[in-house]
């Protein structure tokens, strides 16, 4: 089956999805964050990440299937779910195909969480980092509307907010590890101290400012 509705309905899910997973990740480095605002608590951004991500894996469903269905091309339902052996574009498709599957990963162990150790929840939740990433160059390598100043524009404004997040969380993780240090010289805490609370600062694994 093709018509004009499914290739709006996959255009438009596409971009849409874009910006939902951005701001999805973006509350998620955001929410393992240790400081919190009385206008803005900490529950508040880590619900916002789960709703948004809850409806990223949504509308990127809705996308894969739309691309299915749609006849316009040649894309099997199994190219949906298997990153190689697609014969159109399968560069791009790939890696599309590659940030769906490791979207779906992601969220069952988020819908598994509570039977899982943190740090290896975590772990694997890193992964929607190779998710976004993926989705973005599929967006870029694939999509009708690449070209466009304006869809350019949201690639460009998404890439970084993404960045500047992290970068954020990196910078302030690093001042966390130099606290730590200068604190241990008093009370003679050892440099390996200070680096398993800079991991867990990066990572988020405070059970208590995770959950």
């Amino acid at each position: 089956m093709s018509s004009p509705l499914l290739w709006y309905l996959n255009r438009g899910t596409g971009v849409v999805l874009l910006v939902l997973f951005t701001l999805s990740v973006v509350l998620g480095v955001l929410a393992t964050g240790r400081g919190a605002s009385p206008l803005w608590p900490r529950f508040v951004t880590q619900g916002l990440h789960r709703t948004l991500a809850a409806l990223s894996v949504l509308l990127l469903t809705a996308h894969a299937i739309t691309a299915v269905v749609d006849e316009y091309v040649d894309i099997r339902w199994w190219h949906a779910v298997v990153p190689v052996g697609a014969s159109y574009e399968p560069v791009w498709l790939g890696l599309g195909t590659l940030a769906l599957d490791l979207t779906l990963v992601v969220a069952a162990t988020s819908l598994a969480r509570g039977r899982l150790p943190h740090r290896a929840w975590f772990l694997v939740h890193l992964t929607t980092y190779a998710a976004w990433t993926a989705g973005v160059v599929h967006g870029v390598g694939i999509g009708t509307d690449a070209g466009s100043s304006w869809l350019a524009a949201i690639t460009a404004g998404c890439v970084a907010a993404v960045a500047l997040a992290v970068g954020a969380r990196l910078v302030s993780a690093g001042r966390r590890r130099r606290a730590i240090l200068a604190v241990g010289a008093v009370h003679r805490t050892g440099p390996g101290d200070a680096d398993e609370a800079h991991l867990e600062d990066l990572l988020g694994a405070d059970p208590a400012g995770a959950r």
